[in-house]
């Protein structure tokens, strides 16, 4: 996109160099060196541990723990994803964290989305970090005043550069070292790992905007993808993530890759983690009814069908059947849940709450699977 006087915005050199020097060696040099020399098995697992390390602490660090603070963390931690971050070359916690909350805030909007997807894949991938689209408002901080605030993050801030040189060099340098083979090393450990690091985690700004599905909102170009997820440590179930971002978790179901969200619960588990939120169940399926409603409602209209009116009207009154149902289901399961807790309730009132629990949710159950099967018949 062109700027306001009709040109495009200049070329961040740094930018653009760092992300062509570095990709054009991981192609080039780390296949040659590979061909020629060969790396050791050590190398290229030291090169894996070091590629998660990057990643998880940019979902876990980055994103879930600083930009939507969906948890609290030891400071150790905190510590361990600062480096991590660094190495990984992403920008500043303070900095990368600002451009998120205004990704999200501002999302799809082209002119205020720092990476909007509907001007792209290139733009949202990479392009918008290799021009001065933003250059106005590149340091300002104003949204992440909570942020400014903690000791790690300013740490950070203020010797980012040095933190960077430190990591991805030294790192590096040091496997060399100890593995006996230095410049596999800087190629394995340093160039290529940077690279994948980079790229995979771009994927969730271009990649998770474009491609998959929309279960639980239709009201921006986020999706859910399952490669995507296994590509970005569980963070490619972007659609779940852009509908409740304060929920720790990408991935609600257990069999949905979320590393990312099961090392959080790992780490509260041992208590290097806390007050990990969730958005409640209640919310989620009104959440999903309500866009297959708009789904379906779409295509109903766009269908030119004799009885489409009283399809419509059919449509929206099993929803509100659907949603009544819901909201008495997890009222009385709230209320029940009380109930049993308190310890001085009688008996005989525990059993008539407890048969009432399991009458609603039979009907919510049945009205549910009512709802699947219209769906279905409308898709």
């Amino acid at each position: 996109m062109s700027s306001r006087n009709g040109r495009k915005p200049g070329i961040i050199w740094l930018n653009t160099l760092v992300f062509s020097i570095t990709f054009a060696v991981a192609i080039i040099a780390v296949p040659g060196y590979g061909l020629t020399v060969g790396f050791s098995w050590p190398l290229v697992l030291v090169a894996l541990v070091a590629t998660a390390y990057c990643g998880m602490s940019i979902t876990a660090g980055y994103h879930r723990l600083w930009s939507h603070r969906s948890y609290q963390s030891h400071p150790v931690i905190e510590f361990i994803f600062a480096i991590g971050g660094a190495f990984a070359v992403q920008n500043s916690i303070l900095h990368w964290c600002s451009d998120h909350r205004v990704h999200h805030k501002y999302v799809d909007d082209n002119e205020r989305d720092p990476y909007s997807a509907k001007r792209g894949f290139w733009f949202s991938h990479i392009g918008w970090m290799l021009r001065e689209y933003h250059v106005n408002q590149y340091d300002n901080y104003s949204n992440a005043l909570d942020l400014q605030k903690n000791p790690i993050v300013m740490w950070q801030h203020r010797h980012y550069l040095s933190l960077v040189s430190l990591t991805n060099f030294g790192i590096p340098l040091l496997v060399g070292f100890a593995l006996g083979d230095i410049w596999g090393s800087l190629l394995l450990v340093g160039v290529l790992r940077l690279v994948v690091s980079h790229h995979v985690t771009f994927f969730i700004n271009s990649l998770a905007h474009l491609w998959g599905r929309q279960p639980y909102s239709d009201q921006n170009t986020a999706k859910d993808n399952a490669l995507v997820a296994l590509l970005t440590y569980g963070e490619g179930y972007h659609n779940y993530h852009h509908a409740f971002q304060f929920d720790y978790r990408n991935a609600i179901k257990w069999w949905q890759f979320d590393p990312t969200k099961w090392m959080i619960k790992g780490l509260s588990l041992v208590g290097l983690a806390k007050n990990l939120k969730t958005c409640p169940d209640e919310r989620i399926r009104q959440r999903i009814a309500q866009t297959q409603l708009n789904q379906t409602r779409l295509k109903l209209l766009q269908c030119k069908l004799p009885n489409r009116e009283e399809m419509l009207h059919r449509l929206h009154q099993e929803y509100d059947q659907l949603i009544l149902q819901m909201q008495a289901f997890y009222q009385v399961k709230k209320d029940w849940l009380a109930l049993k807790a308190d310890h001085l309730a009688e008996n005989v009132e525990k059993s008539s709450m407890h048969q009432q629990y399991k009458e609603l949710k039979q009907r919510f159950s049945e009205q549910q699977k009512y709802w699947q099967s219209l769906m279905l018949q409308y898709a």
